[in-house]
């Protein structure tokens, strides 16, 4: 009896091993969430939400935001594209998140010298294990555009 059930599985084995390509197994590893853009006309909007522990602890340390895993850093930055070049663009920025139960959140920004660029950071209470969904509002130049962006933590 036990021979019949053994011999289903010897005869998977060899399909399994080709399924992992002969790899030993591995850790997971982190991966960094993948800055994004948008542009509107020439304005060029940059935006990010990572965990706050992804930070080193000299970059939280200058950005002055706690590095805990209940934290995400959320980063706008603003840039005028003229000739091929960026320089910094002045205007007014919003973030709201939502998490997959609906609950929202107002973002309070602040603005930080970044190498000479002016950026747009905050933070937002996330949870492990669960995704958010930010829109940024950014009124420039007279004109106010949306962009709207998702991140699972």
């Amino acid at each position: 009896m036990l021979r019949h059930c053994l011999l289903p599985l010897l005869a998977l084995s060899p399909l399994l091993a080709a399924c992992s390509g002969g790899e030993a197994p591995r850790t997971a590893e982190f991966v960094q969430a993948a800055p994004a853009e948008a542009d509107f006309g020439d304005l060029r909007v940059r935006y990010n939400a990572l965990p706050t522990l992804s930070l080193s602890e000299a970059v939280a340390k200058q950005y002055g935001v706690p590095r805990d895993a209940g934290t995400a850093l959320v980063l706008v930055a603003l840039r005028k594209v003229a000739g091929g070049e960026e320089v910094d663009a002045d205007g007014e920025v919003s973030v709201t998140a939502h998490d997959l139960s609906g609950a929202r959140q107002a973002i309070t920004l602040r603005k930080v010298d970044a190498g000479g660029y002016l950026d747009h950071i905050g933070t937002a209470r996330i949870s492990p294990r669960d995704s958010y969904r930010f829109e940024v509002a950014v009124t420039s130049g007279g004109r106010t555009e949306t962009v709207k962006f998702q991140r699972n933590f």
